[in-house]
């Protein structure tokens, strides 16, 4: 079996090309491709679309051209034979001079007469489409085109496709079979229109071409913070978290970029922290450890005296280690979501509890120096471990029988946000301005001090509490005066307003 640590090592040790060996298209790549997949597809859907779109009205406009043409040629007939007379009578050839004199082709568009199946007259020269010179034409004209009726059909042959409409001459007198071929070279026209659609698509790719170029360089530049993540994510290491990604533009992006800023923040917070904890834990548990090793290799067996003494030694530095390992279970506790339990809560209340359990803890003078009746939302056994913690703390720096005093009262912030105020004056030893900050870190202790004295951890035990609750801890003090410690919690603005002072 492959241990984890063994086989992040081969991984580490493995050639490039072995580590991105699976490494498929890249964000940019594959957005990019998508968007030119739907440009692709717009432009094939649409260009289909005009092209049948295209190709039905042209053979509509073939078709009302060659009907228009038949009409006219009525038209003329009805003319014609009225104006016969008995001296020059109407005939068939006369009749197809006529028409094809006064019918002028369109483009890919030709006219052919024919009497007892031979040709007979053709268009002008200035014609370009000439269906005389088709064989397969004059064969179909000869043997296939209707006698009785005017029908319009399409004719295909080996040199081209026509659109034909044929017209039978029947006079009243008797005369020879005869025919007006009028006719469109459906093929040229076809290809006339797929010309114009192969434009269409020459001016497609060209489009897509501009597109994919234009789009890389945009997708790259809004995937530029994307990029930072990656290249600066390659930078952090577990000795170095001082790497930050460049906020680019005020998009979704770069708010994303500032929140992975803020995470790195934490994280390298977090590794600070940790790397402290492990540092102080290591030194704090170093000493009971060593009391207790050296007291039982020195004791005497012997002795029952000695013997005694040591096991009091020993039992006194468990007891603190084990005071230490709950105070770190409860730090580790409070970065989780459930470490502080809200609920509606009677300060008044509260604040009479915390007098009737902080007594017990020392011979002192307790009072509550200002009290408010107000509701708020916050976790009562927690605040409760906080305030206690603060008030074994006034008893362990204050003489017997000096005063150590609660309160509560409500303020507001540098916002003028309303803020519950929670207290604990003494009359102790005081704290250094220098030692103000420090004694509410991970084992901070001020100068005045003994090491042996509690976990270290107490106070920073209520700045998490305070944290929690979205608040913070202070202090002021004067050396030789006494401390004040301040537990600040903001509020709802409607609160009730302050009750009178009431001394206990």
């Amino acid at each position: 079996m492959i241990r984890i640590p063994e086989l992040a090592q081969q991984l580490a040790n493995a050639p490039e090309g072995t580590k991105y060996a699976r490494r498929g298209f890249s964000v940019r790549t594959r957005v990019l491709a998508g968007m030119l997949g739907l440009i692709t597809l717009a432009f094939a859907v649409t260009g289909t679309v005009v092209y049948l779109l295209q190709v039905r009205t042209m053979d509509a406009r073939i078709d009302d051209s060659l009907k228009r043409s038949v009409q006219e040629f009525q038209v003329l007939a009805a003319r014609s034979s009225e104006s016969a007379t008995t001296a020059e009578p109407l005939t068939a050839e006369v009749l197809l001079y006529a028409a094809m004199q006064q019918t002028l082709p369109a483009r890919h568009e030709g006219m052919l007469s024919m009497v007892n199946d031979s040709v007979r007259w053709t268009a002008p020269e200035i014609v370009q489409m000439r269906p005389e010179n088709d064989p397969g034409f004059i064969a179909w004209a000869v043997n296939e085109a209707p006698d009785e009726r005017v029908m319009l059909q399409t004719v295909p042959t080996a040199q081209a496709t026509y659109r034909v409409v044929s017209i039978p001459l029947t006079l009243a007198q008797p005369q020879p079979p005869a025919h007006l071929f009028l006719a469109y070279d459906y093929t040229a026209e076809r290809q006339a229109l797929n010309r114009g659609f192969l434009m269409y698509v020459l001016v497609g790719v060209v489009v897509l071409l501009v597109a994919g170029a234009a789009g890389w360089l945009l997708v790259g530049r809004f995937l530029r913070p994307v990029a930072l993540l990656r290249d600066t994510a390659r930078k952090i290491s577990e000795s170095d978290l001082s790497k930050r990604i460049e906020v680019v533009g005020r998009d979704d992006l770069a708010e994303l970029t500032i929140t992975v800023n803020a995470m790195l923040d934490r994280v390298e917070n977090a590794m600070v922290s940790q790397r402290q904890l492990l540092d102080d834990v290591g030194h704090e548990l170093r000493t009971p450890v060593t009391i207790v090793q050296g007291h039982l290799e020195l004791m005497n067996p012997l002795d029952p005296e000695d013997v005694n003494q040591s096991r009091d030694i020993a039992l006194a530095e468990l007891d603190r280690m084990s005071f230490l390992i709950n105070d770190l279970v409860t730090l580790a506790n409070s970065n989780g979501v459930d470490f502080v339990q809200p609920v509606n809560t009677n300060i008044g209340t509260l604040l009479d509890d915390l007098l009737d359990k902080a007594r017990p803890l020392g011979d002192r003078n307790w009072r509550i120096g200002h009290r408010v009746e107000a509701t708020a939302n916050l976790d009562p056994q927690r605040i409760t471990q906080a305030m206690l913690q603060l008030c074994s703390n006034a008893v362990k720096f204050s003489a017997d029988g000096s005063t150590i005093t609660m309160g509560t009262n409500i303020a507001t912030d540098a916002s003028n946000a309303p803020v519950l105020r929670l207290w604990v004056r003494d009359e102790g030893v005081g704290i250094a301005v220098a030692d103000q900050d420090r004694i509410f870190e991970r084992f901070g202790r001020g100068n005045n001090s003994k090491r042996t004295e509690g976990s270290g951890l107490g106070l920073n035990i209520v700045s998490a509490i305070a944290e929690a609750h979205r608040g913070s801890v202070g202090v002021s003090s004067d050396v030789g005066i006494g401390s004040t410690f301040v537990i600040e919690i903001p509020i709802a603005p409607e609160r009730e307003e302050d009750e009178p002072n009431t001394d206990h």
